[in-house]
């Protein structure tokens, strides 16, 4: 794609590594193809490559109005578009690049801004959140079944081993994780500890949420505390960072990328990129001991549907990981036709663009239930709790069936 870039951005880093980026484009459309809102809306804007265009005419000094703004915030920044390019475009980045400069450029609503305002703010602050969450579960029974459907009811609390182990390793407990589905990481950490490994708990949000709403300068602060915070343990010789959440763990590998041009904190951004890892990546290292205990439990796995998150799959590019541990681990896999479509959870997606979503999740769950499972598993909160809202079989974290087989 040709490009000729306006001089208010062109000699920026945000302008070069976007020219880069078009530059790959060759305008073939073989991303609408895996595209969910290009599939559902069947509007060229509504795909990447109408995206790419919104976004290069702006590049290029075209004024951006609400219309471009709707078409980058229908987008779900699942990448599966990214799967599937020929080229390796890297739409993910430029539609951050494109929504930032929208963001700037046309001012929403004032309803609108509150409303991201005030989802940035809770969402990413466990002493809001909590208390919210604590009041919904209060009063669900009172509450319409379409409501009370979205609010997660309460887990049990599960003991966590205490560190004792040689090996150790961070983990990022996450914002909404420890109050929706505390049993994540405490599964986490029993069945690293079979495996001679300790966790150290670290909060904090990972810095997606503000990014991904177009407030990426404070994103980007959020992932400078961040650095702070951990780096002590860093030095300590922690061997990783493990995530549980694949939405976490995708935004995680990005600060390296991210923070490349700020002096203080590039080379620490880049150590932790590098020594991120998400917990399949763990458990799949140390497969040989899980085997040795699996093959000694007499438990076996019930039918499963398997939903592997977009940021698993397109953004960490581990698809299939997850399924062929669980296969190998005696879970009866079941097929799941259009795996790689999103299910409209997208972060904060499912609250700002509810019609999309619900639609998405619809066709995901009739996806999921296809073959009959007696359970679903995935890998990232968000989608657990958007897959739970509209079906009745349970909806777990893959590291917690596997915690309960050992």
């Amino acid at each position: 794609m040709q490009t000729s870039l306006a001089e208010f951005i062109k000699d920026t880093p945000q302008g070069r590594e976007a020219d880069s980026i078009l530059r790959a484009c060759v305008h073939c459309g073989f991303c609408n193809a895996t595209c969910p809102t290009y599939q559902l809306l069947g509007d060229e804007l509504d795909g990447p490559r109408g995206r790419i265009y919104l976004i290069k005419q702006m590049l290029e000094g075209a004024q951006p109005t609400e219309k471009t703004r709707l078409h980058l915030d229908r987008c779900l920044t699942c990448r599966a578009c990214e799967t599937t390019c020929p080229s390796g475009v890297r739409f993910g980045r430029l539609a951050d690049i494109g929504r930032d400069m929208v963001e700037k450029r046309v001012q929403r609503n004032f309803i609108e801004s509150v409303k991201r305002a005030m989802l940035r703010t809770v969402l990413t602050h466990p002493a809001l959140f909590n208390p919210l969450l604590g009041l919904g579960r209060l009063v669900r029974p009172l509450l319409p079944e379409k409501i009370r459907r979205k609010v997660p009811q309460a887990q049990r609390q599960t003991p966590r081993p205490a560190a004792r182990h040689a090996r150790k390793m961070l983990l990022l407990e996450g914002c909404v994780q420890p109050a929706i589905a505390p049993n994540i990481n405490a599964a986490t950490a029993r069945l690293l500890d079979k495996l001679g490994i300790s966790l150290l708990p670290t909060r904090g949000c990972c810095g997606a949420i503000p990014y991904h709403m177009n407030a990426q300068e404070e994103g980007l602060n959020t992932m400078r505390r961040n650095l702070d915070h951990w780096w002590p343990d860093i030095e300590q010789g922690v061997e990783a960072l493990v995530i549980t959440a694949s939405g976490c763990g995708a935004m995680v590998k990005e600060y390296g990328h991210l923070l490349k041009h700020d002096p203080v904190y590039a080379e620490k951004a880049q150590r932790v990129s590098d020594i991120a890892k998400d917990i399949i990546e763990i458990v799949t290292a140390e497969k040989e001991k899980i085997g040795t205990q699996v093959s000694g439990s007499k438990k076996r796995g019930a039918k499963t549907a398997f939903h592997s998150p977009c940021t698993l799959q397109h953004a960490l590019k581990l698809d299939g990981a997850v399924e062929k541990l669980l296969a190998e681990c005696g879970f009866e896999l079941t097929g799941v036709p259009d795996s790689h479509l999103c299910c409209g959870s997208a972060g904060t997606y499912s609250i700002l663009q509810p019609g999309l979503s619900q639609k998405l999740l619809t066709n995901k769950i009739a996806a999921l239930e296809s073959g009959s499972p007696a359970q679903i598993f995935t890998a990232n909160i968000g989608c657990l709790a958007h897959l739970q809202s509209a079906t009745e079989l349970p909806v777990k974290h893959w590291i917690e069936a596997l915690d309960e087989l050992l």
